[in-house]
C-alpha cells in the first residue's frame, strides 16, 4: 500500500486554518494525513471518494480550535459546509456531515446509502487508537504512516483536552460521542 505524503487539496484547506490552530497546527496536519492514508488502506477509493475523505478529515476535528470546546462537532460540519458551498460541492454536504458527524460513533454506522461514513470512523479510530485498533491494516503500515506523519503532540493534546472533561463531567460521556 502506498502511503500518500502530500495532497494538494488537504494542503490548501489546511493551510487556510493553520493560524486558527497555531502551535497544534502539525499535530493535526499529521492525524488529517495518517487518517486519509488509513482510509485510503481500509479500500479502495474512487478519486471522488478520496476527494471527499480529504475534505472531511481536514475539517472533522476544526472545531475544536475554532470554537475552543469539546461540542466540537456542529462547528467542525458548518466550517465544511461552508467550504464545499463555496466550492460547488453542495451535493456532497450531507454524506461529509455525516463522516464528520459520526467520527466517533461507538458503534459501526451501518446505513449503506454512505459507506464512506463507517470508512471514515475506522480511519480515525486507528489513528486515535494509535493503531492499537487496525481493521486489518498491517501493523508494519500503520508505522510507516506513523513515521512519515510523527505525531507531534496530537495525542497529548487529546489526553489534555479529554482529562480536563472528564474532571468536570466524570458521569458523562463527552460531546463528540455518538452510540
Amino acid at each position: 500500500m502506498p502511503i500518500e505524503t502530500t495532497h494538494n487539496l488537504i494542503e490548501q484547506i489546511l493551510a487556510k486554518w493553520a493560524g486558527a490552530i497555531g502551535e497544534d497546527y502539525p499535530g493535526y496536519k499529521g492525524h488529517v494525513y495518517r487518517l486519509f492514508n488509513y482510509c485510503l488502506a481500509l479500500r479502495p477509493c474512487t478519486e471522488e471518494d478520496r476527494t471527499k475523505v480529504a475534505i472531511a478529515a481536514c475539517f472533522h476535528d476544526l472545531g475544536l480550535w475554532s470554537h475552543h470546546t469539546l461540542d466540537y462537532i456542529p462547528p467542525a460540519v458548518s466550517h465544511a459546509t461552508e467550504y464545499l458551498s463555496t466550492t460547488g460541492r453542495q451535493a456532497w454536504v450531507e454524506e461529509i456531515a455525516l463522516m464528520i458527524g459520526m467520527h466517533h460513533k461507538v458503534r459501526a454506522y451501518t446505513d449503506r446509502q454512505y459507506p464512506l461514513v463507517e470508512l471514515f470512523r475506522k480511519g480515525d479510530l486507528v489513528d486515535v487508537s494509535w493503531g492499537l485498533v487496525r481493521y486489518g491494516i498491517p501493523r508494519s503500515y500503520i508505522t510507516v504512516v506513523q513515521h512519515h506523519f510523527p505525531n507531534q503532540g496530537f495525542h497529548k493534546f487529546l489526553m489534555r483536552n479529554g482529562a480536563a472533561w472528564l474532571v468536570t463531567h466524570p458521569f458523562n460521556p463527552a460531546p463528540f460521542m455518538r452510540w
